[in-house]
C-alpha cells in the first residue's frame, strides 16, 4: 500500500496590515509516516531444481531399487548372505548408473542453454551473457555427484537394516519397515525443500515404493515356484 504524507496548514492574519496588504503566513508541518517493515525476500525454489531433483530422485531410487532387489532375491533365496551381496551390488551399480546418466542428461541441457545464449548474443549484439544467466546454467558435475551420493544414502538404509538379520521372515519385515520410513522421510524432505505439500509428497513416494517392492517380490516368488529355484536359509 502506498505510503501517504499528511500535512497541516495553519493560517494567521496580521491586524496591523490593511485589507489589501493583508498577509497570510502559512506554517506547514510534514508528518512523515512510520517506517514500513521490509518484506522478507521470497525463496526462489526454481534455483534448487538442479540438485534437488537429482538428490531426491537418487535417494528414492536407491532406497526402492536396493530394497526391491533384496526382497526379490529373498523370495527365491532365504540366505542372508545372498540378500546382502545383492544389495551391495545394487548399491554400487545403481550409484554409478545414476551418476553417469545424470551427468549426460544435465550436460546435454547445459549445451542447449549455452547455444541458446550465444544465439541471443548474436541477435542482440551483446558480447557476453549476463552474470545472472551464467549463474543459472545447470552444473553436470554437481547433479552427478548429488545423484550418486543420494542413491548411496538411500540404498544404505535397507542394506544395513536387513542385511545382517538371520531369520528370513524378520529380515524381510525389517527391510520393508525401514524402507517405508525412508520413503516417507525422503518424500517429506523433498516437499519441504521444494515448497510443496508434505502429506501429498510423502504419500505419493510411499505408495510408489510399496508397489515396486510388491511387484519385485511377487514376480520372483512366482518364478521360484515355477522353476523350482527356491533355496532355503543357510
Amino acid at each position: 500500500m502506498a505510503s501517504t504524507i499528511s500535512s497541516q496548514v495553519h493560517a494567521t492574519y496580521s491586524p496591523s496590515l490593511s485589507q489589501n496588504e493583508e498577509g497570510v503566513h502559512h506554517s506547514i508541518r510534514i508528518i512523515t509516516p512510520p517506517a514500513t517493515e521490509t518484506q522478507p525476500e521470497s525463496i526462489d525454489y526454481t534455483r534448487r531444481g538442479q540438485w534437488l531433483r537429482a538428490a531426491v530422485l537418487g535417494a528414492n531410487d536407491g532406497l526402492v531399487s536396493v530394497a526391491s532387489l533384496m526382497i526379490g532375491v529373498g523370495a527365491v533365496n532365504q540366505a542372508s548372505k545372498a540378500m546382502l551381496v545383492s544389495g551391495l551390488a545394487g548399491l554400487v551399480a545403481g550409484a554409478c548408473s545414476m551418476a553417469i546418466g545424470e551427468f549426460v542428461s544435465v550436460y546435454a541441457q547445459y549445451d542447449i542453454e549455452v547455444a541458446q545464449m550465444k544465439r541471443e548474443e548474436e541477435v542482440k549484439g551483446v558480447e557476453e551473457a549476463s552474470e545472472e544467466k551464467r549463474r543459472r546454467l545447470p552444473s553436470p558435475f554437481q547433479a552427478a555427484a548429488a545423484s550418486a551420493l543420494a542413491f548411496g544414502a538411500g540404498a544404505l538404509l535397507p542394506l544395513l537394516a536387513g542385511g545382517f538379520v538371520k531369520p528370513w521372515g524378520i529380515r524381510i519385515a525389517v527391510v520393508c519397515a525401514v524402507t517405508s520410513l525412508g520413503l516417507a522421510g525422503f518424500g517429506a524432505a523433498g516437499a519441504l525443500l521444494g515448497g510443496a505439500s508434505l502429506r501429498k509428497s510423502s504419500i505419493r513416494v510411499l505408495v510408489g515404493g510399496w508397489m515396486a517392492m510388491a511387484a519385485c517380490y511377487g514376480v520372483l516368488r512366482l518364478f521360484g515356484l515355477a522353476f523350482g529355484t527356491e533355496t532355503a536359509s543357510v
